[in-house]
C-alpha cells in the first residue's frame, strides 16, 4: 500500500509533499457523508475530497454553482467525523471567495472551525491569488484547482477540454507556478492535455492531482458515485468503472421487494 504500508498517522498537506518526492501516486476519491467516507477512509484512500460536486451527485443540480456554504459545512462535517486517516479536503463554494479577500479569509476560517477538514480547495489562479494567500496566512493549507473549473462553467460555455492551445497552456502554467509560489500544497488539473499536466507536474513542488489530466500527475481523483458505476449515462473518456454498485444494489432491492412480497422475509428466526 505505500505510504499507508509505512506510516499509520494521519496523512496531512505535507504527506502530500513526502509522497510527491518519493514518487508515490496519491489517490483521492469525493465523499459527501458519513457513511461512505468511513468505506473509503478504511480501504486506505490517501485523501478524500468533500466536493461541491455534492452539489449534482447529492442533490441533482446541473452544475456545482447552487451549493451553499452551510450545505458544504453539513456534508464535510459528516465526512470528517468519518475519516480517521486520510487527508481531508473541503470545496469553498461558488461566491464564498470570489467578491474579496478579507470575505473569502472569513469563509474559509468558518469552514475550517465547523467542520474539523484538514485543508480547503479553491478554483482559479492569478486571478484569486491575493485571497489564496490571505487564507495561506491564516494558517489552512489550500489546494489549488486549474484547468476545467466546474464553478465557471457558464464562462467556459460547457464542460469541454482546457487549455488546447499554446495560450490558454501558458496562461494554466503560470497560474500554476503562483498558486505554487503563493504556498499552496497541491492543484486538482481538471480536463487538460496529458503534456500539459505533465509539464506543470515537472515545474512545481508540489503535488498534482488529475483528473482527465493523463497518468503523469502525483496523483488522480474522481467522483466516487462515477468510479464505482453508481451513476448511469456519464461515461466521459475518463473514467473508469472499478465496481457496478448500481447493480449491487437494484439486486438487493429487487431481493428485499420479492422476499417482503412473499413473506419470507422477516423469518421467524428475524422476528421477537
Amino acid at each position: 500500500m505505500g505510504y499507508l504500508a509505512t506510516d499509520k498517522k494521519k496523512i496531512t498537506s505535507r504527506t502530500f509533499a513526502e509522497m510527491k518526492q518519493a514518487g508515490e501516486k496519491i489517490t483521492m476519491l469525493t465523499a459527501y457523508d458519513y457513511t461512505t467516507a468511513g468505506i473509503i477512509d478504511a480501504a486506505g484512500i490517501d485523501g478524500i475530497l468533500v466536493g461541491d460536486s455534492a452539489s449534482n451527485v447529492m442533490a441533482g443540480n446541473k452544475d456545482t454553482l447552487p451549493i451553499s456554504i452551510d450545505q458544504m459545512i453539513y456534508h464535510a462535517a459528516a465526512v470528517a467525523r468519518a475519516c480517521e486517516h486520510c487527508l481531508v479536503v473541503c470545496d469553498m463554494p461558488f461566491g464564498s471567495y470570489q467578491v474579496s479577500r478579507s470575505e473569502g479569509v472569513r469563509n474559509a476560517i468558518r469552514i475550517m472551525k465547523e467542520t474539523s477538514v484538514d485543508a480547503l480547495k479553491m478554483e482559479g489562479g492569478i486571478e484569486i491569488m491575493d485571497t489564496v494567500r490571505g487564507i495561506i496566512e491564516a494558517g489552512i493549507p489550500v489546494m489549488g484547482h486549474l484547468g476545467l473549473t466546474p464553478q465557471s462553467v457558464h464562462k467556459f460555455g460547457g464542460y469541454g477540454l482546457r487549455a488546447k492551445e499554446a495560450a490558454e497552456a501558458e496562461r494554466l502554467l503560470a497560474d500554476a507556478r503562483a498558486l505554487d509560489e503563493a504556498g499552496c500544497f497541491a492543484i486538482t488539473l481538471e480536463k487538460v492535455p496529458a503534456n500539459l499536466a505533465a509539464e506543470v507536474t515537472r515545474a512545481v513542488s508540489c503535488a498534482t492531482i488529475g483528473i482527465g489530466a493523463g497518468h503523469e500527475t502525483d496523483g488522480q481523483i474522481l467522483v466516487y458515485a462515477d468510479a464505482l458505476g453508481m451513476t448511469r449515462g456519464f461515461k466521459p473518456k475518463f473514467l473508469r468503472h472499478f465496481a457496478d454498485v448500481n447493480r449491487c444494489m437494484t439486486d438487493g432491492v429487487q431481493q428485499y421487494i420479492r422476499t417482503v412480497k412473499d413473506c419470507s422475509f422477516p423469518s421467524v428466526d428475524e422476528s421477537y
